[in-house]
């Protein structure tokens, strides 16, 4: 992980402004499993804007008419809205270079068995993707691009600039998604709302396609099918908090200190700050105090990397054999692990680890037995 192989996308326009208008101390990110806010938005904003991210969809709404799910919360609701889940989206990548007609996203559900979406019979690949984390991303969304740029050149990690939609014109480094296929938070659910629901919106106004073939004679609700949603989505995530730790023994506290050791915090970031308030995020206005100044402990580095796991998608610019490094924090709330969720024991994800990582899998091997067991607390104190 400490080869050194950074690269940056050869087109990064309009970055973080590094214009501080005030300052302010740094402090902690609020932590909970608790439906509170963050201090983004007042607490009675923030449960209208859940209420929204629980709304079901249905067809009178527009939904479909391929999609995934009824709720974003049908995704994200372990232990509390907004969170992971045990559900997956099916990706296929076909052997040409031919591209599927609305990407590699191949839906689940139909509100017409005659549209069900099936892998293709020339793809060379099908890959699961989990559902994410989303609370306290609104952090996530607040860490600067030097701060990525930093830590992907010590981790030998690659950034990718992509487009904010809600800018034209603008990129900031990826950090959403499991190919940093995004950069801001209200890009990301309206690519959500389309492709996970099947609802239209002012960022993704074309309905999808059943695997290529045209669905309108199924599309009963006019385009864009839902025009202020997404903004209560993006708000929702950025007023979230970010995921608590579980209770700190003797063993995990002995634990972190060999997850360190190992240089498993390499990729697996301990601590980030987020940027300042009043720093301008091109495309996002700046950022509050809510957010900014604010010390993060996501075990990632948001950069893609290389370690034997990757699902063989191309998507964008991200290769297909590399995924982002997985966030931990709110590890303790799963029993499946990695991007396909096929892996059920820590140990196991250990072991999947290769390529970037080989040494650091070799290196766990090699622990002690109580020191092995200490790093597993530590994981499942997350």
């Amino acid at each position: 992980m400490k080869a050194r192989h950074y690269v940056l996308a050869a087109a990064l326009i309009a970055v973080i402004t590094p214009t501080i208008l005030f300052t302010q101390t740094i402090t902690e990110a609020p932590a909970g499993f608790d439906n509170k806010t963050n201090g983004f938005t007042p607490q009675a904003t923030f449960d209208a804007d859940l209420a929204t991210f629980e709304e079901f969809e249905t067809n009178a709404d527009g939904l479909g008419p391929v999609y995934n799910a009824q709720s974003c919360r049908e995704c994200h609701q372990n232990p509390v809205t907004g969170a992971g889940s045990q559900v997956t989206e099916l990706r296929a990548a076909p052997t040409s270079t031919t591209n599927f007609a609305d990407g590699s996203l191949i839906n689940d559900r139909a509100i017409d068995a005659s549209i069900q979406e099936h892998v293709p019979n020339n793809a060379s690949v099908a890959a699961l993707r989990s559902s994410l984390n989303t609370l306290g991303d609104g952090f996530v969304e607040a860490i600067a691009n030097q701060t990525l740029q930093s830590l992907a050149a010590n981790s030998g990690g690659q950034l990718i600039a992509v487009n904010i939609l809600e800018a034209p014109g603008n990129q900031r480094f990826g950090r959403f998604g499991w190919k940093t296929q995004h950069a801001s938070l209200l890009s990301f659910a309206g690519d959500a709302y389309l492709n996970e629901m099947g609802i239209t919106n002012r960022l993704f106004p074309t309905e999808n396609t059943s695997n290529g073939r045209s669905v309108a004679a199924f599309d009963h609700v006019a385009d864009p099918e839902d025009v202020n949603d997404i903004d209560a989505f993006a708000r929702f995530m950025r007023s979230s908090k970010v995921p608590p730790r579980g209770p700190i023994t003797a063993a995990v506290n002995a634990g972190a200190s060999v997850f360190n050791a190992i240089g498993c915090n390499s990729c697996h970031v301990t601590s980030i700050t987020t940027a300042p308030p009043g720093t301008a995020i091109a495309g996002l206005g700046t950022v509050p105090a809510s957010l900014g100044n604010k010390v993060i402990h996501p075990f990632s580095d948001f950069a893609l990397h290389d370690i034997g796991t990757g699902d063989g998608i191309t998507q964008g610019a991200a290769p297909p054999n590399k995924m982002r490094t997985a966030p931990l924090w709110g590890l303790r709330t799963r029993d499946r692990y990695m991007h396909n969720l096929l892996t059920v024991t820590l140990r196991d994800a250990i072991a999947r680890h290769d390529n970037e990582a080989a040494i650091n899998r070799a290196i766990f091997n090699s622990l002690s037995v109580t020191d092995q067991n200490n790093l597993i607390a530590f994981l499942n104190s997350l």
